[in-house]
């Protein structure tokens, strides 16, 4: 799947089958469905989870928060907007997938 995809994905009502919970956390949040996204990124200990939790926590404004899931993630809080941030993430996880 291209971004351009993933991102016409988001007019529909459901996610795209087949996905990861972490790109699916990524279509919530790009539909604007925060706390959907935040449930997903919350459970899974692995390293992509506790990187899209920090920048739900970003975007939420709760920077301190924020930090502690980028250390976890083993990465800092980039300095990039947050739509940059979001596309980034997709674009990593589609790359890898």
């Amino acid at each position: 799947m291209k971004i351009s995809e993933f991102k016409s994905s988001l007019t529909a009502p459901n996610p795209p089958e087949g996905i990861s919970s972490q790109l699916e956390a990524l279509w919530f949040d790009g539909k604007g469905d925060w706390k959907s996204a935040h449930d997903l990124a919350d459970g899974p200990a692995d390293k992509l989870s506790a990187r899209i939790h920090a920048y739900l926590h970003r975007k939420e404004g709760d920077i301190w928060n924020a930090d502690y899931w980028y250390r976890r993630a083993g990465e800092i809080r980039p300095d990039i907007s947050l739509e940059a941030e979001w596309e980034m993430l997709v674009n990593r996880i589609l790359k890898s997938s």
